[in-house]
């Protein structure tokens, strides 16, 4: 099989065959990544109405402590970098609050019913 640098589409049938199919899967899983985060911040929603319905605080950093060991564990595991899957569990842990804190303070929607 030749490959090619240059840009130009003259790379071997075989070569993109692979790599279609390769994106493909890449494709499918970058959709379920966001149908699972859709799932997670459902149910995130839901803890934030319940904690201000009970005048609890927004942030929990135990929980935030106990589940970004526990996904550096998971990550180690899988054969992922514990670091980015940190930052990643960081990142969304930032969003769920900043979203917790809007329900608190009366600017976001009553969640669905569960069901």
């Amino acid at each position: 099989m030749t490959t090619s640098n240059t840009g130009t589409g003259d790379v071997d049938a075989a070569v993109r065959a692979q790599l279609a199919r390769l994106r493909d899967s890449i494709d499918n899983i970058d959709a379920a990544v966001v149908h699972m985060l859709a799932e997670r911040f459902k149910a995130t929603q839901q803890v934030g109405h319940l904690k201000a319905a009970h005048q609890l605080p927004p942030a929990d950093p135990a929980r935030e402590a106990r589940q970004i060991a526990r996904l550096r564990a998971l990550a180690e595991d899988a054969k992922l970098d514990p670091a980015f899957a940190e930052k990643f569990l960081n990142f969304i842990i930032a969003e769920v609050i900043r979203h917790h804190e809007r329900i608190a303070d009366g600017s976001a929607q009553e969640p669905p019913p569960a069901g």
